[in-house]
């Protein structure tokens, strides 16, 4: 089991989720969150990544506060910022980097909107090499991103049907920008699937064979980069 620990954000600090591997040494991963907060989807995807063995940290970017309902959790996304957010994910992968149990490599991951934050993290953080986005939605005008920060790094976006897939005006963006930087960038469409494919805890989207897939090359993925 993991625990709650404290890491250096902004000149203040904050909280996050960690869960260790058994491995004395291991690459790490920030696993960032829905709209929904530091939930126990989140929690229990952070002791997935452990058990598959990489040092695994998910940032509180809410501080305390979580949502059960679409609406709440609405309006927790629109009063986040989007730059205290990034600066919490570029934090929390320079605290992985400091654990004795680091090798120095960080991936990031997320979802939905913390797919977009993970994919924009990569711009902002050294520590920072390869991001993974699962059906990222927000617009990049709200975040700015500096794509020039992808020089020599690697993305992966994992695309629904639901939203567009590959075909989406944001992740076309993305990945163009990605690849103009100098970093190169993967894209998967996943025909059939709902936003939110790979959340268990909601039944109504829950897409099991999308899920396995979608997780296998994401653990290829960061084992390749980051190993």
């Amino acid at each position: 089991m993991g625990e709650m620990v404290s890491f250096p954000s902004n000149g203040g600090t904050s909280e996050g989720y960690l869960a260790l591997p058994a491995a004395l040494s291991a690459p790490a991963v920030v696993v960032i969150q829905e709209y929904w907060g530091l939930v126990p989807h989140i929690i229990s995807l952070t002791e997935r990544f452990a058990e598959a063995g990489f040092v695994a940290l998910a940032p509180d970017l809410y501080h305390g506060q979580h949502a059960t309902e679409p609406d709440e959790a609405g309006k927790l996304l629109m009063g986040l910022a989007m730059d205290q957010a990034a600066k919490d994910i570029a934090c929390a992968g320079a605290y992985l980097t400091q654990r004795p149990e680091t090798g120095g490599k960080v991936g990031a991951v997320g979802f939905c909107a913390g797919g977009s934050l993970a994919l924009w993290s990569a711009t902002i953080s050294d520590e920072i090499v390869a991001s993974v986005g699962f059906y990222p939605v927000l617009p990049w005008e709200r975040m700015r991103p500096d794509w020039s920060g992808y020089s020599g790094k690697s993305a992966v976006i994992h695309c629904s049907e639901g939203d567009g897939t590959s075909a989406a005006e944001g992740v076309g963006l993305a990945r163009r920008s990605i690849e103009a930087a100098g970093g190169d960038c993967v894209l998967y469409d996943y025909p059939g699937t709902k936003h939110a494919f790979f959340n268990d805890d909601r039944p109504e989207v829950f897409d099991h064979e999308a899920a396995a897939s979608s997780w296998a090359r994401t653990l290829d993925f960061f084992r390749k980069r980051l190993g």
